[in-house]
């Protein structure tokens, strides 16, 4: 039993060890990556929230529907 469960460990190791795949090397110089950190910061004043500040009522009001 032992030995059928260290062959499946070996044939379980081989197989994920051939599905990972190597990152490629970030071939950018140093002068690429200040910019694009600093294109990438977020600048002080801009929201990453859904809703506009300046939104519109929805068009259907709320009491219309009613029956």
């Amino acid at each position: 039993m032992n030995k059928r469960l260290l062959k499946r460990h070996k044939r379980q190791v081989s197989r994920a060890k051939e599905r990972v795949r190597v990152s490629e090397p970030d071939l950018r110089t140093p002068e690429q990556l200040s910019a694009a950190r600093e294109l990438s910061r977020v600048w002080p004043g801009s929201t990453t929230s859904p809703q506009r500040p300046y939104s519109t009522p929805s068009s259907t009001p709320k009491a219309d529907t009613e029956p």
